[in-house]
């Protein structure tokens, strides 16, 4: 079931973003975290309010969707660096309570083993952006719907997304990424999904008014009983239905 919450503008949906995310930031909860540019914003405002009302995080433990294959750690844009310099390093979380997917090694036993986590610590609200061909982590078009966390390819289109970011370095980007599952992604409590500009707009479409197909991996969100999307009005202009 989704509830959709259509706002002006970017800064306006990292605050409503906000607004969802604040019920989860109690000690004992379990946040599923996501990569990309669309929230940031709502990162921003989390340390804001971290500040302002010292909102804790020490008792709090992080899942993250997804890594490149192939990137260390410190590499500038791994997920772990991202999530580092965009929210970790600015809060009190515990370094033992942050876990993303390890892109290096034995794939297949990391892949396991992060599931085996998420399993003792059910996540109660997993972040979500969606890709321009309706990707959610990077579950590509035609992934089956029953994958747990696993290795997958990267679509060229999903590299294109996100060639911006290697370019300046001279390098690639990376063809795989070890990524959540899309059933993985389906056992967490609640889904809150942002998206933002004209280019998701398909997208968001196929996502909440299309068919259930694996052809567009974010539908299978349809199935899920309590997910709140945030788009801005540049990603609602498709929509034929009113919100």
């Amino acid at each position: 079931m989704f509830k959709v919450i259509i706002v002006e503008n970017y800064e306006e949906l990292s605050k409503a973003a906000f607004e969802v995310m604040k019920d989860y930031l109690k000690p004992g909860k379990v946040l599923g975290l996501a990569t990309g540019s669309s929230p940031v914003g709502l990162y921003k405002n989390m340390i804001k309010d971290h500040i302002q009302n010292k909102t804790s995080y020490k008792d709090i433990i992080t899942f993250n969707l997804d890594e490149y294959v192939g990137l260390p750690k410190d590499h500038k844009e791994s997920y772990y660096t991202f999530m580092h310099e965009q929210l970790f390093n600015h809060v009190d979380i515990k370094e033992e309570n942050i876990h993303i997917p390890s892109g290096l090694g034995d794939l297949e036993a990391n892949c396991k083993a992060y599931d085996e986590a998420i399993e003792k610590c059910p996540v109660d609200i997993q972040l979500l952006g969606i890709g321009s061909n309706g990707h959610i982590g990077f579950n590509e078009p035609g992934t089956p719907f029953t994958l747990g966390t696993h290795v997958t390819d990267l679509k060229e289109s999903t590299r294109k997304d996100n060639a911006r970011f290697f370019d300046p370095l001279g390098e690639e980007v990376p063809y795989q990424a070890c990524t959540m599952g899309l059933a993985t992604i389906m056992k967490a409590k609640n889904i809150l999904l942002v998206a933002n500009g004209e280019n998701k707009a398909k997208a968001v479409k196929g996502m909440l008014e299309g068919e259930v197909s694996e052809d567009l991996p974010a539908s299978i969100l349809q199935n899920h009983p309590n997910v709140t999307v945030v788009i801005d009005k540049a990603a609602s202009t498709l929509l034929e239905k009113k919100y």
